[in-house]
C-alpha cells in the first residue's frame, strides 16, 4: 500500500493526520482503501510492529470535507477519547467554512439580517432528521420523529468579493449538521452541491475543513491542541491570509 499523507501529531497512545477531500475514514460500499488503513500502514513501517496494528476510531469526516482526524493507538486511549466525544467535554473541534456570500456580499443569520463584521459569534438551533435513503438531513419542527437537537455557532474571520471564511464551533455533533445548517441559512457550502451550492469545486470536495481539535489527552492528561493546514487552494490561502 502507498502511504501518502500527512501525520500533525502522534504518541504512544493516539495519532491525528490530516485528511484530503478525496479519503474516507472507515471503509464503505465503495471498496476504497480508508484513512484508517493507511494510518495502520504508516505505523506498522515505522514501528516494525509484527502481527496486526491496533487503530480505533473516534470521530469521522464526510467524505468531500478536508482537516484533522484523531485515531486511537491503544484501547486505553479509544474508550477515554469515545466517551469524550459522546458527551462533548474535555474536546473541542473547530471547522472552517467557506460559504457564498448573499445581499450585497453579507451573510446571513437565520432571522433574516445580514451581518459583516468579523468577530461576532452568532448561535444556530435546529432540528435535523436524517434519510437514510439519500444520505441527507432535513431541518424539522421540533418533536418530529427521530429528529435530533443540532446546535452551532458561527463567526465571519474572512472575506473575498465572492465568498466568506466562517468559523464554526459544534456544540452537538449530528449528521451533516454544518452542511445542512449553514444551507437553512441561505449560505451554503462551496462546492456542496447537496445542500445548495450552485456548482462544485474542482476537486470535487467542499470548502468545509476540520481546521483544529483541542482535548485533554486520554492518558497523560496534558492539554493537546492540533491544527491541520488548509488544503492547497488558492481561495483558501488568499483567505487564510487575512486572519
Amino acid at each position: 500500500m502507498q502511504i501518502n499523507m500527512t501525520v500533525l501529531y502522534e504518541d504512544n497512545h493516539i495519532i491525528a493526520v490530516s485528511k484530503t477531500c478525496h479519503e474516507i475514514v472507515q471503509g464503505d460500499k465503495t471498496g476504497d482503501t480508508p484513512l484508517s488503513e493507511m494510518v495502520k500502514a504508516y505505523i506498522k513501517e515505522k514501528y516494525q510492529k509484527p502481527g496486526e496494528v491496533f487503530l480505533g476510531v473516534t470521530h469521522r469526516l464526510d467524505r468531500p470535507t478536508t482537516g484533522v482526524v484523531l485515531f486511537a493507538r491503544t484501547s486505553k486511549a479509544l474508550t477515554r477519547l469515545n466517551a469524550m466525544f459522546q458527551s462533548h467535554e474535555q474536546i473541542r473541534k473547530t471547522y472552517w467554512a467557506i460559504v457564498e456570500r448573499t445581499e450585497n456580499g453579507k451573510v446571513k443569520t437565520e432571522n433574516g439580517e445580514v451581518k459583516t463584521e468579523n468577530g461576532e459569534a452568532i448561535k444556530l438551533e435546529h432540528y435535523l432528521w436524517r434519510n437514510e435513503k439519500q444520505n441527507k438531513s432535513f431541518i424539522v419542527k421540533q418533536g418530529t420523529k427521530d429528529a435530533k437537537r443540532a446546535v452551532l455557532s458561527y463567526r465571519a474571520i474572512a472575506q473575498s468579493d465572492r465568498y466568506t471564511l466562517l468559523e464554526v464551533n459544534l456544540e452537538t455533533g449530528r449528521h451533516h449538521q454544518i452542511r445542512c445548517q449553514l444551507s437553512a441559512i441561505g449560505s451554503p457550502i462551496k462546492g456542496d452541491l447537496k445542500y445548495g451550492a450552485k456548482r462544485s469545486n474542482p476537486d470535487g470536495g467542499i470548502a468545509l475543513h476540520a481546521r483544529k481539535i483541542e482535548f485533554i489527552h486520554p492518558v497523560s492528561k496534558q492539554p493537546i491542541s492540533i491544527t491541520a493546514p488548509v488544503p492547497e487552494d488558492t481561495l483558501w490561502k488568499l483567505l487564510e491570509e487575512q486572519i
